[in-house]
C-alpha cells in the first residue's frame, strides 16, 4: 500500500462531512465500518453510518522528525508496512493487524514497549478530530484544544472520530532477540517488572519490549526482547506449524524478524485460535496461512455467536452455560500477585497475559497515575456457571476486585459499572463538560452509552 497524500486525505475528510450531514439529528451517529476489535454487544445500526472509507492509509512519512501522518481507520498492518520500509516503527503497536490507529488511540492500545513507551496516545503529537459539531478540530498537548486532546483517549468516538494523527517513530534494526525468564512466585515476578520497568535492563541487557504469560500458578514467565541488528541464530516462523505461545514453554532464547515480533501474537489471536481447531496439528496444517490471523477468529466467533453453536454443544453434553469473560485490566505492579491469587479462586482461567505500562502525564479519562508502574492483565475465554450467566457473576467479579486494587478496567468489552461508579473511575465530569464543548446538539453517543448501556 503507497501513501496516500495529502490531497487524498482533503477528499476523504469531505466525504466524510457530506456522509455526517446525510444522518438524521435523531438517529445515532456511527461508523460505517464492517469490522471491528470491540467484544461488547451493540445495538443495531439505523440508517447510514460515517463515510470512512477514504480514511485508511499512511498520509506521509517524515524520517529526519521520525514522524508520521496517518489516518484516523489505518490499520496498524498497514501503517507498520509503510513505516518498516523506512526502519521505523509506531512507538507502540498494539497485537492484532487490523487495530486502526485512531481505535487505539480512542479505546487505548497497549504492547511490549508500553513499559516505556506508554500506550498509543502518548506517542501523538497531534490530531485531526472530526466533532459533534461537523467541524474538523486540531489539537495537541498545548493551545486552544488542548481539552480534546488529553480527553480523547479512551473516549471510544464519544467525542469524536480522529482522521489524521501525527505519531513518533522510533527507529529500529531487523531483527528482535527474545530471552524468556520463568518465575515461580509473583512477588518475584512484580520485583522484575519494577526493576526492568525502572531501569530498561534486566542482567546487564537492555530491554526494549518486555511482555509475558501466566500459564498457571507456580508458572510465570517474562519475554523481554532486545532490537538488534544481528542476526544471531535462524529466525523462527511461527505462522506455519509452530506456535508462538508454546515456545515461551520450551526455548529460553529466540529470534525473530520485527515484523514477526510485531504480529507473534495475532497469528493464534494469543492462544484463542485453539477454540477453531487452529492449534490441531492435523487441522493446522491444512489450515491456510491467510486464516492464521485475529480477523479471521473474529469472523468465526461472529457466527459462533449468531447461531449459538458452542451454547447448543454444550446443551447436549449436559454441562453449564458459559459466560464470556473477555477484559484486559490494569494493577499496580505491586498488587499484580494479589489480583492472580484471587484470579486463580475466583475465575480460573489461564493462560493470562500481561503487560507492564507507565503513562508519563495524567490521562483524564483513563487516570492512571504518572510514572506509576502497572501490569496489564488481559484474559479471554468463558467460565460454566449456568443460569445465573444472564448476571454476569464473573466479569461483576472481575470489575470489582480491580477497582479494590487501585486499577482499571479497559472498555471493549462487557461493563456494569452503576453510572456513579463509571463517573468516579473515568471521570464523567470532565467527560460531559468537553462532550458539551465539542458536541453542543448531544450527536454522539455518550460514553457511558456506549460502555455499559451498549447503546
Amino acid at each position: 500500500m503507497a501513501l496516500v497524500g495529502t490531497l487524498h486525505h482533503q477528499a476523504a475528510v469531505e466525504r466524510l462531512r457530506s456522509s455526517y450531514a446525510a444522518i438524521a439529528p435523531e438517529d445515532p451517529v456511527r461508523l460505517a465500518k464492517k469490522t471491528s476489535n470491540l467484544f461488547r454487544q451493540r445495538a443495531a445500526s439505523v440508517g447510514p453510518g460515517l463515510d470512512v472509507s477514504g480514511l485508511g492509509g499512511v498520509i506521509s512519512i517524515d524520517p529526519v522528525a521520525q514522524t508520521a501522518d496517518v489516518q484516523g481507520m489505518c490499520t496498524y498492518e498497514n501503517l507498520v508496512a509503510e513505516t518498516l520500509k523506512l526502519g521505523f516503527i509506531p512507538y507502540v503497536v498494539p497485537q492484532l493487524r487490523t487495530i486502526t490507529l485512531g481505535g487505539a488511540v480512542t479505546g487505548l492500545g497497549i504492547e511490549s514497549t508500553s513499559f516505556r513507551n506508554g500506550l498509543p496516545h502518548e506517542s501523538v503529537l497531534e490530531m485531526d478530530v472530526f466533532t459533534g459539531a461537523g467541524e474538523v478540530v486540531t489539537c495537541a498537548p498545548t493551545g486552544e484544544h488542548a481539552d480534546l486532546y488529553a480527553t480523547f483517549p479512551n473516549s471510544y468516538g464519544s467525542l469524536g472520530y480522529a482522521t489524521r494523527l501525527r505519531i513518533k517513530l522510533e527507529k529500529v534494526p531487523a531483527y528482535a532477540a527474545l530471552r524468556h525468564v520463568r518465575f515461580h512466585e509473583t512477588d518475584k515476578l512484580s520485583a522484575a517488572i519494577a526493576e526492568i520497568t525502572e531501569s530498561g535492563e534486566w542482567q546487564g541487557e537492555r530491554v526494549d519490549g518486555l511482555d509475558g504469560v501466566a500459564f498457571e500458578p507456580g508458572e510465570y514467565y517474562l519475554t523481554l526482547a532486545r532490537w538488534t541488528a544481528e542476526r544471531e541464530a535462524e529466525p523462527s516462523d511461527y505462522t506455519g506449524m509452530d506456535i508462538y505461545f508454546r515456545s515461551i514453554q520450551e526455548k529460553q532464547t529466540d529470534l525473530l524478524t520485527v515484523h514477526d515480533y510485531l504480529w507473534r501474537w495475532d497469528t493464534d489471536w494469543f492462544w484463542c485460535s485453539g477454540a477453531f481447531g487452529a492449534q490441531n496439528p492435523t487441522l493446522r496444517r491444512f489450515w491456510p496461512r491467510r486464516w492464521k490471523r485475529s480477523d479471521a477468529y473474529m469472523k468465526l466467533l461472529a457466527l459462533d455467536l449468531r447461531f449459538g453453536i458452542a451454547d447448543k454443544l454444550d446443551k447436549r453434553a449436559g454441562r453449564p452455560e458459559r459466560e464470556r469473560v473477555i477484559q484486559d485490566i490494569e494493577v499496580p505492579v505491586e498488587r499484580l500477585g494479589e489480583f492472580l491469587d484471587w484470579f486463580d479462586d475466583e475465575i480460573g482461567m489461564r493462560p493470562v497475559w500481561l503487560c507492564p505500562l507507565r503513562a508519563s502525564r495524567d490521562w483524564p479519562s483513563y487516570p492512571l497515575v504518572p510514572e506509576k508502574t502497572y501490569v496489564n492483565a488481559g484474559f479471554w475465554g468463558t467460565v460454566h456457571v449456568g443460569p445465573d450467566r444472564v448476571n454476569a457473576p464473573k466479569n461483576r467479579a472481575v470489575e470489582a476486585k480491580v477497582h479494590e486494587l487501585d486499577g482499571h478496567k479497559s472498555l471493549y468489552s462487557d461493563s456494569f459499572y452503576d453510572r456513579d461508579t463509571f463517573d468516579q473511575l473515568y471521570d464523567g465530569r470532565n467527560l460531559a463538560a468537553v462532550k458539551k464543548r465539542y458536541d453542543p446538539d448531544d450527536r454522539f453517543i455518550s460514553l457511558y452509552e456506549k460502555a455499559v448501556a451498549r447503546r
